[in-house]
């Protein structure tokens, strides 16, 4: 980005470079406008009169340009947790998961937290930069792909426009969307109580941009290693390998 600045690119050519250089990693996107906000957010004093230097407009504060009105409504394409397969509900068989994002200071960073219904085995995936539906959906996509297609029949969400591109998210995890219906939180409770228990770890007024994918893999590794109640005291992670072991033990019989 300073780099860019420094040639006299605009705010917009330094986000849609990105996309040249990185075509194939949806972490490397970021929009102009969190681009100038993080500017003249963190500009002072001779850092804020060299801005004024490198921006083309010359200007110190940002102006921002109005939205439009969000669109109200259904997602589209939405399909409602009452289609989710019966079988998700008592837990019996695995790989139904649910999932949302908890967020940081003043809502400008985010966290998407995954849980297996039947293990609660838990997830956690680094969204930078913004929340921007292709964004959620890439990453989201990504992480499932690192577990066995028996551990991926679907994910329940809430009605958050982060999950909009829904179906790019399908196309590339083989796993369909149920969404909740509003104001249904108890309709992801495994994902819920598992939210409540993150907040030991990342309090809410907490900025979460500044934590590494591999920080959050040690923080799910440890709720992972918890034993829990509900499991007859044993782990997710216990209760996940289980499962790993047993359809290894079928493959080869």
């Amino acid at each position: 980005m300073n780099e860019g600045l420094g040639k006299k690119w605009s705010p917009q050519q330094i986000s849609g470079s990105l996309t040249d250089l990185f075509p194939g990693d949806m972490s490397m996107r970021v929009s102009h406008e969190t681009i100038y906000q993080a500017l003249f957010l963190q500009a002072k004093g001779e850092l804020r009169t060299q801005l004024s230097l490198a921006l083309r407009t010359g200007r110190t504060r940002r102006i921002v340009p109005p939205r439009p009105v969000a669109a109200r409504g259904r997602i589209a394409g939405m399909v409602s947790i009452s289609e989710r397969p019966k079988e998700a509900d008592d837990r019996a068989v695995p790989g139904f998961w649910e999932g949302d994002l908890i967020l940081g200071k003043g809502c400008k960073s985010q966290i998407a937290t995954l849980v297996e219904r039947q293990t609660r085995f838990v997830m956690l995936v680094r969204i930078p930069y913004d929340r921007s539906a292709e964004r959620v959906a890439y990453l989201l996509a990504a992480k499932m792909e690192t577990l066995p297609r028996f551990l991926r029949d679907s994910l329940t969400w809430d009605q958050g426009k982060e999950l909009s591109s829904h179906e790019k998210f399908t196309v590339r995890s083989g796993m369909p969307v149920y969404f909740c219906d509003p104001r249904s939180p108890w309709q992801r409770g495994a994902n819920e109580n598992t939210n409540g228990l993150l907040r030991q770890y990342f309090p809410k007024e907490t900025d979460l941009s500044g934590y590494s994918q591999a920080e959050l893999d040690a923080v799910a590794a440890e709720l992972n290693d918890r034993p829990r109640q509900t499991l007859g005291w044993k782990s997710p992670r216990y209760k996940l390998d289980e499962l790993l072991l047993g359809a290894s033990d079928a493959s080869t019989t």
